[in-house]
């Protein structure tokens, strides 16, 4: 395979948690709403805006960041609490957390070149700033290590999941790259273990069916409650999946997946669907309460291989990591 690399998933820096506070090392920004996209909302100053908006910080929270200097308009100026509303204008500030968690698992550059960089991302490592995470993120690394502040992805991947991925470098030619995932002209590979289902484990044992074993999943994925998870509901089809069971090690399967659509959690509540749920999926088939990472149980789930043709070179690129452990 041209320009592939192996890579050893899960690499461990250190088996401890430990956590600090922590402000974004670079800033996030919102586009102020016209006027007309409001529903009859009328907000007077930026701060106004900033409160109704993000609901789930304190106002006051705002009113420090702002008196602290660390929000501004895009060319730098600083907004104060009685700058007015300006629609249309990007608000840039700074996310903070008062406790980040150290992610003890890196990274590594699979390939690069003047437009993309080819990674792995291992369990547990936000692609970009969320939640608790603002720094310990894949697009920060990968800023710090290569000095290129313009890194960005070109798809998503889940935090819990593992796997290669494409990254932009050039702003000029990212949106070549994040055509190709909207014109599913990128073949991803997946691998996935689960526990089978007392009736495939009968008739592996029975010898009335045999390996590799396929599944064809096409339904219809909608939010769910809360707003981070997905369900299947009833309905036209708006995902696809191929799954195959090509592995049986006791009572789990190793399965490999191809998504032809890209919702959210789509393998993840494919795989449910089947019964099947992914080993350590802290969302599906149960939602299980927050609390900290368990860096010793990781999804398994890795986007395992990456296939495209670059839209700049017009290079067939071919990239792959290590397997899941089976």
């Amino acid at each position: 395979m041209p320009n592939s690399s192996n890579y050893i998933a899960g690499h461990v820096l250190s088996s401890c948690q430990t956590s600090s506070a922590a402000i974004a090392a670079q800033p996030s920004y919102i586009v102020l709403p016209r006027t007309n996209e409001l529903a009859g909302k009328q907000y007077h100053t930026v701060i106004d805006f900033l409160i109704d908006h993000f609901k789930q910080i304190d106002p006051s929270v705002w009113q420090q960041r702002i008196e602290a200097g660390k929000v501004h308009w895009q060319h730098g100026g600083l907004i104060g609490i009685n700058t007015a509303y300006q629609a249309t204008q990007r608000v840039y500030y700074y996310r903070e957390v008062v406790a980040e968690t150290k992610v003890p698992f890196v990274e590594q550059v699979l390939y690069q070149d003047s437009n993309t960089i080819i990674v792995y991302k291992p369990h547990f490592l936000p692609v970009t700033p969320g939640g608790n995470y603002v720094n310990e993120c894949l697009v920060h690394r990968l800023r710090i290590a290569t000095q290129i502040d313009t890194v960005a992805p070109a798809h998503r991947l889940d935090k819990d999941t593992a796997g290669v991925m494409l990254m932009t470098l050039d702003p000029q030619t990212r949106h070549a790259y994040h055509q190709l995932f909207l014109d599913n002209k990128i073949t991803k590979d997946y691998q996935a273990i689960a526990k089978l289902t007392p009736q495939l484990l009968a008739q592996l044992a029975d010898n009335t069916c045999t390996l590799p074993m396929h599944w064809t999943v096409k339904n219809r994925i909608v939010a769910a409650t809360p707003s981070f998870t997905m369900q299947v509901v009833e309905g036209e089809a708006n995902s696809h999946s191929e799954i195959s069971l090509v592995a049986v090690m006791g009572d789990l399967g190793l399965f490999t997946l191809s998504p032809i659509t890209g919702k959210t959690h789509q393998l993840r509540v494919h795989m449910q669907s089947l019964g099947m749920p992914i080993l350590n999926d802290r969302f599906y088939p149960i939602l299980q309460p927050k609390g900290p990472d368990n860096f010793g149980k990781p999804l398994q789930l890795l986007a395992k291989r990456l296939r495209f043709t670059d839209p700049i070179s017009g290079i067939e690129q071919d990239f792959e990591c290590q397997g899941l452990d089976f």
